[in-house]
C-alpha cells in the first residue's frame, strides 16, 4: 500500500555537499535542459551493486566524529551546506555568535576534513568556507561504546535540523514556478532486504547522473533561476513485531 503526501523529505547517516548552488534568483527559471542520460539496466532483484560507491563520499574516523559532535560545528555545518559558501563572520552574524568563535570552529572542522576553503572565492580579506561530504557507519558507531554518545549526538541532529528546515519549508511562501518541482511522500510496502536494497541502489544511480549534469550546467554558466535545493531520502525496515499495533 502506498501513502503519499504532498509538498519531500538524503541525510540520515551521510552527508551529501555537492555545491549545486548559485545567487538565488527570482527571475524565472530557464527552459528544461535536455535530460540526462538514461540510467543502466537495474539489476536483477539481489544482484550486488556498491550504492555508497556512487556518491563516493569519505567515510570518517571514530576520531573526527567526535570532533565533528559539538552543537555549533554541526549547526556550522548544516548551515554552510544549506547557504552554500560563508565566511566566519557571516556564520557568526547567522548564528548569533562571535567571527573569533566561528573561525576557531571552521579551523576544527578543516583539521578533520569536513570544510575546506572554496575556490570560487579566493583573493578576499576572508576566507570563504565550503563543506565536504562524508559518511558514517550510525549502527557500528552507535554499538561502540567508544562513539555511540557521538553517534548519537549527530544522528539526533540530523533528525532535528530535518525537521527545522521541513517546518520552515511547509511554512513558506507559496513560489508558483516551484509547483512542480517539490514533493513529500511516503510509502509503504513490502520487501525483501535485496529488494528495498536494489531500489535504494537504483534511485541513487538516478540522483547521481542529475546532480552531475545539473554540476555541469552551472559550471557552464547557467546560474538563472538556480538555488539551492535539498533532497531527503529515507529508506528502512518498519519492527518486525510491535505489539503496540493490530496483526494485519
Amino acid at each position: 500500500m502506498a501513502e503519499r503526501k504532498t509538498p519531500h523529505d538524503t541525510a540520515g547517516t551521510r552527508a551529501l555537499a555537492d555545491d549545486l548552488a548559485a545567487t538565488p534568483s527570482t527571475a524565472a527559471a530557464p527552459p528544461a535542459a535536455a535530460p540526462p542520460t538514461a540510467a543502466p539496466p537495474a539489476p536483477a532483484v539481489g544482484e550486488a551493486s556498491d550504492r555508497l560507491a556512487l556518491f563516493a563520499e569519505r567515510p570518517i574516523s571514530p576520531e573526527a566524529l567526535k570532533a565533528l559532535a559539538h552543537p555549533l560545528r554541526i549547526a556550522m555545518y548544516n548551515l554552510l551546506g544549506e547557504i552554500g559558501p560563508s565566511t566566519a563572520s557571516r556564520l557568526g552574524r547567522l548564528l548569533g555568535e562571535s567571527s573569533g568563535q566561528t573561525s576557531y570552529h571552521l579551523r576544527q572542522l578543516e583539521r578533520f576534513g569536513f570544510v575546506e576553503d572554496d575556490p570560487a572565492h579566493t583573493g578576499g580579506r576572508e576566507r570563504w568556507w565550503k563543506p565536504v561530504g562524508f559518511s558514517i557507519d550510525g549502527h557500528a558507531m552507535l554499538e561502540d561504546p567508544a562513539t555511540a554518545p557521538a553517534a548519537r549526538m549527530m544522528l539526533q541532529a540530523v533528525v532535528a535540523d530535518r525537521a527545522d528546515v521541513l517546518t520552515r519549508w511547509m511554512s513558506s511562501p507559496h513560489e508558483p514556478e516551484w509547483d512542480d518541482a517539490q514533493i513529500n511522500d511516503r510509502i509503504t510496502t513490502d520487501f525483501t532486504p535485496a529488494e528495498a536494497h536494489d531500489v535504494i541502489a537504483a534511485v541513487q544511480r538516478v540522483l547521481e547522473q542529475h546532480i552531475d549534469a545539473a554540476k555541469a550546467r552551472k559550471e557552464a554558466g547557467e546560474t538563472e533561476g538556480r538555488r539551492r535545493y535539498r533532497i531527503y531520502l529515507d529508506g528502512l525496515p518498519l519492527p518486525a513485531d510491535d505489539p503496540a499495533r493490530p496483526a494485519p
